[in-house]
C-alpha cells in the first residue's frame, strides 16, 4: 500500500488499539516495522495476519497480486528482526520466510479462512510469500500499550471483547448463508481467542494476583472469586474447543459460545470493578 494510504490507517490503528473502523473494521491487521534494506531506517506498515500456534503470527507478502514483493518484504529479508504492534501489545519479533510445504501448507490454511489470498495468488506469475513472525518476548506477549496497571487491564479484556465481537459475527455470517458448516476463519478466530484467555489467566494467577494479594490484602476475597472463576471459564473454553473439532454443527458452537461469552462478560466487568480502583488509588 502506498505510504500516503499508509499513514490514516496507522493513526486509527495506534489511537484504537487495533480496533479499525470503515474498510478494515474487524479485520485482523498488525502494524509491522522493518528496516530499510537499503536505507537502514525504519518503515511501518500495516499488514494482515494470520495466527498460529506456537508463539508466531504469520504474513503474506501478497502485495495485492503485483508482480513485485512488496518493499516491507526485501526489508525482512534484509533485516530479519522486526517490530510488531497487535494494538493490545508491540514486542520485537524474528521473522522467518517459510519455504516448501510449510509454505504451502500454510498459504492454504490462509486461502481457507479467507479466499481473497488465492486471488491475489492467481493475479502474479511469482510465489507469494509466507513469513512467521516468532516473538522475542520474555515471559509475556510484549510490552502493554497502557500507562498504568489500571489502563493495563482494561486494554487486555477490550482486546478479548473485540475477539468475542468477531467470533459472534462470524458465528451470525455462517446462519445468514446457505453453508451448514463452520468457516474456517471462525475456527481461526475461536482458538486464538481461547490461547490467548488462557495465557492471560495463567499470567494474573501466577504474577499479577500474588502482587495484588500482598499490597492489598483486603482484596483477598476478590482474587479467590477470580481465581475460581478462572477455572470454571478454562472450563468452558474447553468445551468450545471440544465442539469445533467434533462437529460441523453452526448451532452446536453459538451455543457452547454464548456460555463463553456470558460467563467471560461477567468476569471482566467483575474484575475491572474490583481491580482498577485498587491500582487507581496506589497511583
Amino acid at each position: 500500500m502506498p505510504n500516503d494510504f499508509n499513514q490514516p490507517v496507522i493513526a486509527e490503528f495506534r489511537a484504537n488499539r487495533g480496533r479499525m473502523s470503515g474498510y478494515f473494521e474487524g479485520a485482523r491487521l498488525l502494524l509491522l516495522t522493518t528496516t530499510g534494506a537499503r536505507t537502514g531506517t525504519p518503515h511501518t506498515t500495516p499488514v494482515g495476519y494470520l495466527p498460529d500456534n506456537g508463539g508466531r503470527v504469520l504474513v503474506i507478502a501478497s502485495a495485492a497480486g503485483s508482480a513485485r514483493h512488496p518493499d516491507w518484504f526485501h526489508n525482512l529479508v534484509a533485516h530479519p528482526q522486526v517490530t510488531v504492534e497487535s494494538g493490545s501489545f508491540t514486542y520485537e519479533a524474528r521473522a522467518v520466510v517459510l519455504t516448501g510445504e510449510e509454505r504451502d501448507e500454510v498459504f492454504a490454511r490462509a486461502v481457507e479462512a479467507d479466499p481473497g489470498w488465492a486471488a491475489y495468488q492467481e493475479k502474479t506469475t511469482r510465489v507469494i510469500p509466507v513469513v512467521a513472525l516468532h516473538s522475542l518476548a520474555q515471559g509475556g506477549p510484549g510490552t502493554i500499550n497502557a500507562t498504568s496497571f489500571g489502563e493495563a487491564i482494561k486494554v487486555v479484556h477490550d482486546a478479548f471483547r473485540r475477539e468475542l465481537s468477531l467470533i459472534r459475527a462470524e458465528l451470525a455470517s455462517t446462519a445468514s448463508s446457505s453453508t451448514t458448516t463452520l468457516g474456517a476463519q471462525l475456527r481461526v478466530n475461536c482458538l486464538t481467542f481461547c490461547q490467548g484467555l488462557h495465557n492471560h489467566h495463567t499470567g494474573e494467577d501466577t504474577m499479577l494476583f500474588p502482587h495484588i494479594a500482598e499490597q492489598h490484602p483486603t482484596a483477598t476475597p476478590a482474587l479467590t472469586r477470580l481465581r475460581e472463576e478462572h477455572e470454571r471459564i478454562a472450563t468452558l473454553v474447553e468445551e468450545l474447543r471440544e465442539t469445533l473439532t467434533s462437529t460441523t454443527d453452526p448451532a452446536a458452537v453459538r451455543t457452547e459460545v454464548e456460555r463463553l461469552t456470558t460467563a467471560l462478560e461477567a468476569h471482566l466487568t467483575y474484575e475491572e470493578e474490583e481491580l482498577i480502583p485498587l491500582f487507581d488509588t496506589a497511583a
